[in-house]
């Protein structure tokens, strides 16, 4: 718990498919693309990462002009780098925006982030690619963020950052009735002694329910016989009184 943090410090694809980065196994086929990748970044990229600026969920209709109006109000920029698609040219929604200053950078990291630039609520980190060690891109399985809840998640980042684990105090296994270290072991002579046990609960559920059918047929009876011998004494009564 001492050197847990909200935010990796190191990527590492097991830890961030684990919303408190403590799961020890893959869950899933994205983890593990992303530990058998072996990502190196991309080298033709200039510029100083520690000075750039990642933004995403752009729409695909924004351009460089309209990325340099909206980000130059916190400083001034260096470079903006809007990633389009190499065959057609359109943009893939995200794009990096170098500034010339630290203090530039901080404030639009601080202020910029889910702004709606194009009717398009934006995010905003910081590169992550050449400055956070391990980094694996959501091609390859990695990345933060992600929408879908089956396994998609990754957390570890601004967008989605850990959450705090929970240790539960160590419990005796006696409480649960289980024996102090054995475990309960389950095989083929198991799963026959429950199949019998269901098949004897049926056979005393079938008797108990023929019981209740006869007594309620022999309640039957009795009323019946009752009711004539109420007849048979109302056609005394009336001889009687004729």
């Amino acid at each position: 718990m001492a050197d847990w943090a909200p935010i990796a410090k190191e990527y590492d694809p097991l830890k961030a498919g684990s919303i408190d980065g403590t799961d020890e196994e893959p869950h899933d086929r994205a983890i593990w693309r992303a530990m058998l990748a072996r990502y190196v970044p991309n080298k033709g990229v200039t510029g100083d990462p520690h000075l750039t600026l990642f933004v995403a969920r752009l729409n695909l209709q924004t351009t460089e002009e309209k990325l340099k109006e909206v980000f130059s109000r916190y400083g001034d920029i260096r470079k903006i780098r809007l990633v389009r698609d190499l065959v057609t040219g359109f943009s893939k929604g995200y794009a990096f925006i170098e500034y010339k200053e630290e203090r530039a950078l901080l404030k639009a990291h601080r202020d910029a982030n889910r702004l709606v630039i194009d009717q398009h609520e934006i995010f905003v980190d910081f590169e992550l690619e050449r400055t956070l060690k391990g980094w694996i891109p959501r091609r390859l399985g990695g990345g933060f963020g992600g929408k879908k809840e089956s396994g998609q998640l990754r957390f570890g980042g601004r967008d989605r950052p850990f959450r705090k684990p929970i240790y539960l105090p160590n419990m005796k296994n006696d409480f649960y009735g289980e024996g102090s270290s054995e475990k309960r072991s389950w095989s083929r002579e198991g799963t026959r002694d429950w199949r019998t046990r269901d098949r004897d609960h049926d056979r005393s559920r079938d008797k108990r329910w023929s019981e209740r059918e006869r007594s309620w047929a022999w309640g039957d009876s009795e009323r019946e016989r009752d009711s004539k011998e109420e007849r048979s004494r109302g056609r005394e009564r009336k001889d009687r009184d004729r």
